[in-house]
């Protein structure tokens, strides 16, 4: 692992876990675990994205955030809480906060879905929309499988622990588009792009935005900016695996805030995807996760449990 200075997230290469040697697996395992326990951010390369997909979907989101407003709202399903489509301006507020984001989003699910979970919804004026998002999906969703069995070893856990639970597991794909605001004096009081939050789910995989803005927060207290290589995405903890190890790897609090004020007529778009498990995994803290001396913080619930939690404080869910 490269030294990771104060202002540095620790930069990791998944072909050392993937395809290294003995010694170089059990130096990626200790490297990411040391990682997420410190600070719960990571830079990944070898991830299996491509420069050429990645250009493909941002350009494909833009030509659909570009779209009229009542053109998108045919993909707005108020009874999907969120969960599949489009979402428009003002839906989303982050738990604590007053005031929503200024984004929109949209959202893609599990290809497969089983039980209750909804099946996708694709802009029929792109076709090449869902071609490229799936693509990606499946990717990331490989990408999050290898590196959860790094988690599960890092754990003491059999390395194939997370496979079950995860297998056509509730993981979204969001397209992200903090508009442009050309009257700054007319955003209400407090508004930011993403205001600070941690993550719902296990792990979050995240291909470099188009501008800066993303902000983390150190365990000091400090705020400080976050940035990827072109050739890495940043991974970080969400709050179902914090509670599952009883905050011994830390959902890390982050925020996109708004742009310098010469820039605010600008957008900028984003594409996270979140690693969820299927609704009926235990979130129970484990067992060598609590002790004496770091005693048991979180209540039990199941993934679907705290997911539901999450929706009506995010104000997605009634």
């Amino acid at each position: 692992m490269e030294p990771a200075l104060l202002n540095q997230v620790p930069s990791l290469d998944l072909a050392d876990f993937t395809s290294g040697n003995t010694e170089q697996k059990k130096q990626f395992v200790a490297d990411l675990g040391e990682a997420f326990t410190n600070i719960g951010f990571v830079a990944i390369k070898n991830h299996g994205l491509s420069d050429t997909l990645r250009n493909e979907l941002y350009e494909t989101v833009k030509q659909f955030f570009a779209l009229p407003d009542e053109v998108k709202k045919k993909y707005e399903f108020a009874e999907l809480f969120g969960q599949r489509g489009y979402i428009g301006k003002g839906k989303e507020t982050a738990k604590g906060f007053k005031v929503a984001d200024l984004k929109e989003f949209y959202h893609i699910g599990q290809p497969d879905p089983i039980g209750s979970m909804p099946s996708n919804i694709f802009p029929e004026e792109l076709p090449e929309f869902e071609k490229y998002t799936l693509e990606v999906y499946h990717t990331f969703e490989n990408a999050g499988k290898m590196l959860l069995r790094a988690i599960a070893i890092y754990l003491n856990l059999p390395e194939d622990y997370f496979e079950d639970k995860i297998k056509n597991g509730d993981s979204l794909l969001r397209a992200l588009h903090y508009f442009p605001i050309p009257n700054p004096e007319l955003v209400p009081e407090g508004a930011v792009r993403a205001a600070a939050h941690g993550d719902i789910n296990l792990i979050t995989l995240l291909m470099g935005a188009s501008a800066e803005g993303l902000e983390v927060l150190r365990r000091d207290g400090e705020w400080i900016a976050i940035t990827a290589l072109p050739d890495q995405i940043v991974v970080n903890v969400g709050d179902m695996l914090d509670r599952l190890t009883n905050h011994k790897l830390k959902s890390t609090i982050h925020r996109v805030v708004n742009p310098p004020r010469e820039k605010m007529g600008t957008s900028r778009y984003s594409i996270p995807f979140f690693m969820h498990p299927r609704a009926d995994m235990d979130l129970t803290s484990l067992e060598s996760c609590v002790s004496q001396e770091f005693p048991k913080l979180y209540t039990n619930m199941t993934a679907g449990e705290f997911l539901d939690e999450r929706l009506r404080e995010l104000g997605l869910k009634k």
